[in-house]
Protein backbone atom coordinates (compact mmCIF):
# COMPACT_ATOMS: atom_id res chain seq x y z
CA UNK A 1 0.00 0.00 0.00
CA UNK A 2 2.93 2.35 0.70
CA UNK A 3 4.19 1.80 -2.85
CA UNK A 4 0.83 2.84 -4.21
CA UNK A 5 0.80 6.06 -2.19
CA UNK A 6 4.39 6.81 -3.18
CA UNK A 7 3.61 6.24 -6.87
CA UNK A 8 0.53 8.45 -6.65
CA UNK A 9 2.45 11.29 -5.00
CA UNK A 10 5.26 10.94 -7.54
CA UNK A 11 2.71 11.17 -10.36
CA UNK A 12 1.16 14.31 -8.86
CA UNK A 13 4.59 15.90 -8.60
CA UNK A 14 5.51 14.85 -12.13
CA UNK A 15 2.30 16.26 -13.60
CA UNK A 16 2.33 19.52 -11.64
CA UNK A 17 6.03 20.33 -12.05
CA UNK A 18 6.05 21.60 -15.67
CA UNK A 19 3.14 24.00 -15.12
CA UNK A 20 4.48 25.25 -11.80
CA UNK A 21 8.02 25.69 -13.11
CA UNK A 22 6.78 27.60 -16.14
CA UNK A 23 4.76 29.89 -13.88
CA UNK A 24 7.71 30.34 -11.55
CA UNK A 25 10.14 31.25 -14.33
CA UNK A 26 7.62 33.62 -15.89
CA UNK A 27 6.94 35.30 -12.55
CA UNK A 28 10.67 35.69 -11.95
CA UNK A 29 11.20 37.29 -15.38
CA UNK A 30 8.24 39.61 -14.87
CA UNK A 31 9.42 40.62 -11.39
CA UNK A 32 12.84 41.49 -12.80
CA UNK A 33 11.16 43.58 -15.51
CA UNK A 34 8.93 45.32 -12.95
CA UNK A 35 11.88 46.04 -10.66
CA UNK A 36 13.89 47.49 -13.53
CA UNK A 37 11.09 49.67 -14.89
CA UNK A 38 9.22 50.31 -11.60
CA UNK A 39 5.91 49.47 -13.29
CA UNK A 40 3.76 47.87 -10.61
CA UNK A 41 0.68 46.95 -12.64
CA UNK A 42 -0.97 43.76 -11.24
CA UNK A 43 -2.28 42.65 -14.63
CA UNK A 44 1.26 42.79 -15.99
CA UNK A 45 2.18 39.91 -13.70
CA UNK A 46 -1.02 37.87 -13.94
CA UNK A 47 -1.77 37.74 -17.67
CA UNK A 48 1.64 36.52 -18.92
CA UNK A 49 1.77 33.81 -16.24
CA UNK A 50 -1.70 32.65 -17.23
CA UNK A 51 -0.79 32.56 -20.91
CA UNK A 52 2.46 30.68 -20.33
CA UNK A 53 0.78 28.14 -18.07
CA UNK A 54 -1.98 27.57 -20.62
CA UNK A 55 0.61 27.07 -23.36
CA UNK A 56 2.44 24.51 -21.23
CA UNK A 57 -0.84 22.70 -20.57
CA UNK A 58 -1.67 22.72 -24.28
CA UNK A 59 1.74 21.37 -25.24
CA UNK A 60 2.11 18.78 -22.47
CA UNK A 61 -1.56 18.01 -21.84
CA UNK A 62 -1.64 14.83 -23.90
CA UNK A 63 1.48 13.53 -22.15
CA UNK A 64 0.00 14.38 -18.75
CA UNK A 65 -3.26 12.65 -19.64
CA UNK A 66 -1.37 9.59 -20.87
CA UNK A 67 0.55 9.36 -17.61
CA UNK A 68 -2.66 9.64 -15.63
CA UNK A 69 -4.43 7.01 -17.75
CA UNK A 70 -1.47 4.64 -17.45
CA UNK A 71 -1.47 5.01 -13.67
CA UNK A 72 -5.23 4.41 -13.51
CA UNK A 73 -4.91 1.38 -15.80
CA UNK A 74 -2.15 -0.07 -13.62
CA UNK A 75 -4.16 0.66 -10.50
CA UNK A 76 -7.31 -1.00 -11.80
CA UNK A 77 -5.69 -4.07 -13.38
CA UNK A 78 -3.18 -4.83 -10.61
CA UNK A 79 -5.16 -3.65 -7.59
CA UNK A 80 -5.14 -7.02 -5.84
CA UNK A 81 -1.36 -7.27 -6.20
CA UNK A 82 -0.78 -3.66 -5.14
CA UNK A 83 -2.87 -3.89 -1.96
CA UNK A 84 -1.10 -6.96 -0.60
Amino acid sequence: MEDLARDALWLVMLLAAPVLLAGLLTAFAISLFQAATQILEPTLSFVPKLIVMLIVLAVLGSWMGGQLVEFARTLLTDFSVLVE
